[in-house]
């Protein structure tokens, strides 16, 4: 399953979505570079076994996320904060 990642406009948390723009959930930042994921929506159950963390960078929170949903996570808005688009490789 594929995942939309959006920053917030705290700049400490990312939303995540499915394809169809239901909430799977959120990762947060606190304090700086401990990421946490907080799954909800159709994600509790899909990430049942995912351990929420800290993680050392978003990146690894990411890449996390990758490994339970068998899918990629795409990021809008995530760089340099535009509205980019970037798509990360569940394998590297």
């Amino acid at each position: 399953m594929d995942v939309t990642v959006k920053r917030l406009s705290s700049g400490k948390e990312w939303s995540l979505e499915d394809l169809l723009g239901r909430s799977m959930g959120r990762i947060k930042e606190n304090p700086r570079k401990h990421f946490t994921i907080h799954p909800d929506g159709q994600a509790l159950e899909t990430m049942a076994d995912l351990k929420p963390g800290s993680y050392a960078s978003l990146d690894a929170a990411l890449s996390e996320i990758e490994t339970h949903t068998r899918g990629v996570c795409q990021m809008f808005g995530c760089r340099n904060g535009g509205n980019q688009a970037g798509s990360r490789s569940a394998h590297g």
